[in-house]
């Protein structure tokens, strides 16, 4: 039986609980399975935390729209991404880290590289068949 591949990584600005703009990706694999992931915005801003790429133009959501983050995740790492098997997951966020190419994640944005991430994971627990937890676990 041929392993599922990435067919396509699409990123969206969608509102998370709080009203804030945020990073929703889909990973759609060769077989029809989807997983998908949406990053809340954190609270804690820490020191050596990586950066969520935010807009900044103060009259679309304060400045917290993500559009630049999901044009990175749509044009940037989706691409290269297609091919790939979604279990990989440690090659996969390797991957996506020397794409950003900047040590605070800051070209991409922590915000759609985790998207991007959590989207993975769901897709491959999904193509074996097994629950998130399980396949996070193995």
């Amino acid at each position: 039986k041929k392993k599922p591949v990435i067919k396509a990584v699409k990123a969206r600005q969608i509102l998370d609980s709080r009203g804030n703009p945020t990073v929703e990706v889909d990973v759609l694999l060769d077989n029809g399975m989807l997983g998908r992931g949406a990053v809340p915005s954190g609270a804690s801003t820490g020191e050596y935390e990586a950066v969520e790429l935010r807009d900044g133009d103060k009259k679309v959501y304060m400045g917290k729209g993500v559009l630049k983050s999901v044009q990175a995740v749509n044009t940037l790492v989706g691409p290269k991404l297609v091919g790939m098997d979604p279990c990989n997951q440690k090659e996969l966020d390797e991957l996506m880290m020397k794409i950003d190419g900047t040590p605070n994640k800051g070209k991409v944005g922590a915000n759609g590289i985790l998207g991007v991430s959590m989207a993975c994971c769901r897709a491959a627990a999904l193509a074996q068949g097994i629950p998130l937890w399980k396949h996070i676990a193995n």
